[in-house]
């Protein structure tokens, strides 16, 4: 019987070996296949949008390093044959954000790669500065805002200074626009879209944390930073990047929705108190299962788009300002516009300089920052983002 139980254990264990190696067989025969399909994609004329946003969002996104440095700039429309020059040092002299990028640059440290050697990464940070700051100065109605920064090292990290310029231009000029107003308005508003998601899939859990007046502020460093500020993985963030460069502007909020999905019954099993569910889910797990969350989010998207959802996150917006509710005392004044990415042109109010905790024991003093201009914002289109 023993020598039976042997016998059985080691086939098992050989077939086990088997299966895994050709496991990884298969994956990497995927692998190779979606690289020749991005570069086929990559090399068409004009080139295929559809294939590369569909490689961006599938298993495993665009996979390298070097396949983003290709690809992203082609999601964004992006002109790789005429990049912005290097900034010139004049470029800080006089500049009012100055002082505060340098403070966010200063303790982003954990952004950059383990390991790096102190002078490269004091490089990279003064490069950091100088792209933030070229692109306020040559967009006066954007508006710095703390986190923007942890936006702007991931593309300086993996497309190096001139194209990060260009990307980040555009990237502000769309995808991050609304975070960029004069006010929080906007930013609020989408916010608002993350309860309406969640009443769809899982009312229960939508109820839940109704009563225990959560609200959405938990979510305000996810989405701000399209999530670099609150994930440790480094690679993490690029598959969320993939997938945020190649889809709609608000499948951030989406992606924030499946995240509480996945918690539910964390959530649930919560006392139901507004600090203790919020300490819960401002705290990102990381070992969320990406992949599957992104296939989610993008069905989501899919099933409950953002115009099913308008009328509802308009609604929760008047409904918070009736009760009084101010999530963290912070006082937002209520916005009577649509939301700017799905009706553009509308001019902007006034950014108040408030604090905002973006959920880092190390980050203090964080600051909304801004000046009192009403400049009329510009709202590019490109034929290869999603618009509403």
């Amino acid at each position: 019987m023993k020598k039976g139980r042997k016998h059985q254990q080691g086939t098992g264990a050989r077939v086990n070996g088997n299966g895994n190696a050709q496991q990884h067989g298969e994956h990497e025969s995927w692998k190779k296949l979606k690289l020749v399909e991005i570069h086929q994609a990559l090399n068409c004329d004009p080139v295929d949008i559809e294939t590369l946003r569909r490689a961006a969002v599938s298993e495993g996104g665009l996979l390298t390093d070097e396949i983003r440095r290709k690809v992203w700039p082609k999601l964004l429309s992006v002109n790789v044959y005429n990049l912005p020059a290097k900034p010139t040092k004049d470029i800080r002299e006089n500049h009012k954000d100055f002082n505060q990028v340098l403070l966010d640059v200063r303790r982003s440290m954990k952004r950059f790669p383990r390991g790096m050697r102190v002078d490269e990464r004091q490089v990279l940070q003064e490069q950091l500065i100088d792209i933030i700051l070229v692109v306020l100065q040559k967009n006066p109605a954007l508006h710095y805002y703390q986190g923007y920064h942890d936006i702007v090292v991931t593309f300086l990290l993996v497309v190096g200074e001139r194209m990060a310029i260009a990307m980040v231009e555009t990237l502000s000029n769309h995808h991050l626009r609304d975070f960029m107003d004069p006010t929080m308005d906007s930013t609020k508003h989408i916010l608002n879209y993350l309860m309406p998601i969640l009443e769809q899939v899982d009312p229960q859990l939508h109820e839940f944390m109704l009563r225990a007046e959560v609200g959405t502020i938990f979510a305000l460093s996810w989405l701000i930073t399209w999530y670099g500020h609150v994930l440790s993985e480094f690679r993490h963030v690029l598959r969320l990047y993939d997938f945020f460069l190649a889809s709609h502007p608000l499948m951030a909020i989406y992606f924030a929705a499946v995240i509480v999905l996945h918690r539910e019954k964390e959530v649930k099993q919560t006392e139901c108190d507004m600090a203790m569910v919020h300490q819960l889910l401002s705290k990102i797990p990381q070992d969320l299962p990406y992949e599957e969350l992104i296939t989610q989010a993008h069905c989501l998207f899919t099933r409950y788009p953002p115009s099913l959802l308008a009328k509802r996150a308009a609604l929760q917006s008047r409904n918070r300002s009736l009760s009084g509710y101010e999530p963290h005392n912070l006082h937002y004044r209520e916005s009577t516009e649509t939301r700017r990415t799905v009706s553009p042109q509308i001019p902007g109010g006034h950014r108040h300089h408030q604090p905002i905790y973006l959920g880092s024991p190390e980050d203090t003093d964080i600051t909304y920052l801004g000046t009192p201009d009403r400049a009329p914002r510009k709202e590019q289109c490109f034929s290869n983002v999603y618009v509403i």
